[in-house]
C-alpha cells in the first residue's frame, strides 16, 4: 500500500506534497509522486516532431520529479518516497492507472490555482477523479503546510442525517480508529440568502433552523446510542448565516481532515441543510477527503 500524490512542475505548488507526507506518515506507509504527461494522439506526423514531443514530455517528467524532491527534502524524514511518470491522454486517467498499478489506498491532489489562499478548489482533474477514482481522494487547500506534529490529528465526518450518512460515519469511525486519531461528527445548519421568501420573516427562519438543529442533535446522539460511534466521539452541530461563517465557527485543529461521502450517482453528495457539499468544500479551511460510495 502507498499514498499517491499527483504532481506537475509549476502547476500544483507544494500543498499536495505536504498533505501527502502527513497522510503517509499517519498511515505508516510510503509515498509515490506521480506525474502524468500528455500522450500525443496517434495521427501521422513527421518523425522530428514526434522526437521533439517525446523529449519535451521526458523533460517535463524529470523537472516535476526534481521539483517535488526539492520540496520533500525540506520536510522531516521518515517517509519513503518514489517517483513515477506516466504518459496518458488525460491526467485523471493516468492517475487512476498509477493508483491501480501501485495498489494505492489514497490519492492526494492540490487545489486549482484559480482559488484563493487557504481555499479548497476542485479543478477539472479533481472533479473527474471524484467520479472515477477507485480509492479515496484528498484535496489540499492552496498553501497548505504539513501539521506541526507531522501527522493528522483529528478527522471530522460530515453527517447528513440519512441512512447513507450513518454508513459513512461508520466507515470514518473505523478509519479514525485505525489511524489512532480523534473523531468528530459534524453537521451544519446554514441560513442561506434565499432560504425562504421575504414574506416568511426572520422569526420563522429562526424557528425552522432551531428545530432542525434540535433534530440534528437527536440524530447524532442516536449514532452513539446505536454504537456507530463511541463515547469519546465529539458530536457538533454548527449554525451560521453563511457557509463561510459556519465553517469558521467549527473550531478546526492543526492537522485536521474533513471527510465527505459521495452519492451513488457520483460527485460530492448533498450533505447539509441549505446547500450542497460543494459549498462545504469551497469554504473548508482544512483538507477534504472524499470517500467513494
Amino acid at each position: 500500500m502507498t499514498v499517491v500524490v499527483g504532481y506537475l512542475a509549476g502547476k500544483s505548488g507544494n500543498a499536495p506534497l505536504h498533505l501527502a507526507v502527513a497522510a503517509a506518515r499517519t498511515l505508516q506507509t510510503s509515498l509515490t509522486v506521480a506525474t502524468v504527461v500528455p500522450r500525443p494522439w496517434t495521427t501521422p506526423s513527421p518523425a522530428r516532431v514526434d522526437a521533439e514531443y517525446a523529449a519535451w514530455a521526458d523533460q517535463l517528467a524529470a523537472d516535476s520529479a526534481k521539483e517535488a524532491k526539492c520540496h520533500l527534502d525540506a520536510l522531516p524524514d521518515g517517509v519513503q518516497v518514489s517517483y513515477l511518470s506516466r504518459a496518458h491522454r488525460s491526467v485523471s486517467g493516468g492517475l487512476v492507472e498509477v493508483v491501480e498499478e501501485v495498489g494505492a489506498e489514497l490519492l492526494v491532489l492540490g487545489s486549482s490555482a484559480n482559488g484563493g489562499f487557504g481555499q479548497v478548489v476542485i479543478g477539472s482533474t479533481a472533479d473527474r477523479l471524484l467520479h472515477s477514482s477507485p480509492v479515496p481522494v484528498a484535496v489540499a487547500p492552496r498553501g497548505y503546510r504539513e501539521p506541526r506534529g507531522g501527522a493528522l490529528t483529528r478527522i471530522s465526518c460530515g453527517f447528513p442525517g440519512t441512512p447513507e450518512g450513518v454508513e459513512l460515519v461508520r466507515r470514518v469511525a473505523a478509519l479514525a480508529d485505525r489511524l489512532g486519531v480523534r473523531l468528530r461528527v459534524i453537521t451544519f445548519a446554514v441560513r442561506g440568502r434565499t432560504m425562504y421568501p421575504p414574506e416568511v420573516g426572520l422569526h420563522a427562519e429562526d424557528s425552522i433552523l432551531a428545530a432542525w438543529e434540535e433534530q440534528a442533535r437527536a440524530m447524532m446522539e442516536a449514532l452513539r446510542t446505536d454504537t456507530v460511534v463511541n463515547d469519546d466521539t465529539e458530536l457538533q452541530v454548527v449554525s451560521g448565516n453563511g457557509w463561510d461563517q459556519a465553517l469558521d465557527d467549527a473550531d478546526w485543529l492543526d492537522g485536521e481532515l474533513l471527510v465527505l461521502g459521495t452519492s451513488p450517482r457520483g460527485g460530492v453528495a448533498r450533505v447539509f441543510l441549505g446547500s450542497r457539499a460543494t459549498k462545504i468544500v469551497r469554504y473548508s479551511p482544512v483538507p477534504v477527503l472524499v470517500l467513494p460510495a
